[in-house]
């Protein structure tokens, strides 16, 4: 109940200002909202590269509000936090903007009307979802009908939605309750950078400069996702067994999701094993230099499919996560790569791999269709024919 009223006090007051703020002139303008960096860091720059001649405004959520404002010079306005000046300007850039690009679910969104000449596009923030969001969550339907009418009301504003494959166009229309159609078929942004081979070598040169004892050994790079229950976020991988059986070869990357904070990861005996990457370097950096990745129910291996290198998938505890949040299919006719339950069969998997480039194809060819290394280009392009 008290939830509830909190929101209902927080969407009264956007809802007042972007009344009185729709009263203000509207201008050659640009939102970009932000709760992940990459594909509104593609925008900007590209909007940068083609000369846009309005404003830029950036309104980030606090997990990328620092890195935008170190690297964007436009102004960055802090969203969601209750900071009462920076949600009051950002109720103002929204209502006198022509084009407003998010890359997430808002609240806000729920109670804002824009002019009928504004556009609001859904970029999303992956490239693809083996999990459940929106309405297909199971937990949705036990909110309420209030809650519920909320959350409808948000995906009511998305008049466009980005995707990078029919198949993802499909999941959207059911999870976000779309009529019409609305899909824009680019890409993501931050999968351009996949295609940027040149760009590869100098990550893999600045790496190794920053890391030179990795040099030799092939790394394996564990990024498992965000799990509702908080006390499922612990490593649940037999480091002993692994440090004993690959550590000769091999050394172990640990990259856990933002939201979760790992407790220390315990090194003792295997200092020369593995390795807490969760806070070190960007992930599409591990990426690169990684020679297999080991993950869950992650979007990762939307994109790690373009390097088309080993995955090897370990949803160890795929019966409690199919309650919640649930997948949208069967696990094992979603993911592009042999399913493990525990170390052992890591251990099997990494030593025998039954590993063809083939696989990644028929992955790619069905999510990543529209995915060609210009998706950045394509929806700046559209943008500014909506500018001119």
């Amino acid at each position: 109940m008290v939830r509830e009223i909190s929101v209902i006090i927080y969407l009264f007051f956007y809802k007042c200002f972007f009344t009185l703020f729709k009263l203000f002139p509207q201008k050659n303008k640009i939102v970009l909202i932000a709760s992940f960096k990459d594909n509104c860091q593609y925008i900007h720059k590209e909007l940068n590269n083609v000369g846009f001649s309005g404003e830029v405004i950036l309104l980030c959520k606090k997990s990328c509000y620092q890195n935008m404002k170190t690297f964007i010079g436009d102004p960055v306005y802090l969203i969601e936090s209750g900071k009462l000046i920076h949600e009051l300007k950002a109720a103002y850039h929204l209502m006198t903007a022509r084009t407003v690009v998010v890359d997430n679910y808002y609240g806000f969104l729920a109670v804002a009307d824009f002019r009928d000449n504004v556009e609001c596009i859904q970029i999303w923030h992956a490239a693809g979802a083996i999990k459940n969001f929106g309405f297909l969550d199971p937990t949705v339907q036990n909110r309420s009908i209030r809650e519920k009418k909320r959350i409808l009301a948000v995906y009511k504003r998305f008049h466009k939605v980005v995707v990078n494959s029919q198949k993802f166009a499909d999941i959207f229309e059911e999870a976000f309750q779309l009529e019409g159609k609305p899909f824009l078929p680019f890409g993501y942004p931050r999968t351009d950078f996949f295609f940027q081979k040149s760009l590869h070598k100098k990550v893999c040169e600045m790496f190794y400069a920053k890391y030179p004892h990795f040099k030799g050994k092939k790394i394996i790079l564990y990024a498992p996702t965000y799990r509702p229950n908080s006390e499922a976020n612990q490593l649940k991988l037999d480091i002993d067994k692994l440090a004993n059986q690959l550590q000769e070869e091999y050394v172990l990357f640990v990259r856990m999701h933002p939201s979760v904070n790992l407790t220390e990861l315990d090194t003792i005996g295997r200092e020369n094993f593995v390795y807490d990457f969760s806070r070190e370097a960007t992930i599409n950096q591990l990426l690169i230099v990684a020679d297999y990745l080991i993950t869950d129910y992650s979007s990762i291996p939307f994109e790690f499919a373009f390097l088309k290198k080993p995955m090897i998938f370990y949803p160890y505890d795929l019966q409690n996560y199919m309650e919640n949040p649930g997948l949208w299919d069967k696990y094992e006719n979603i993911v592009p790569g042999p399913i493990a339950y525990n170390t052992e069969e890591i251990i099997k998997l990494i030593e025998s791999y039954p590993f063809h480039e083939g696989m990644y194809e028929l992955f790619n060819e069905k999510w990543n269709e529209y995915s060609d290394g210009i998706s950045t280009q394509k929806i700046v392009q559209y943008i500014m024919q909506r500018h001119s």
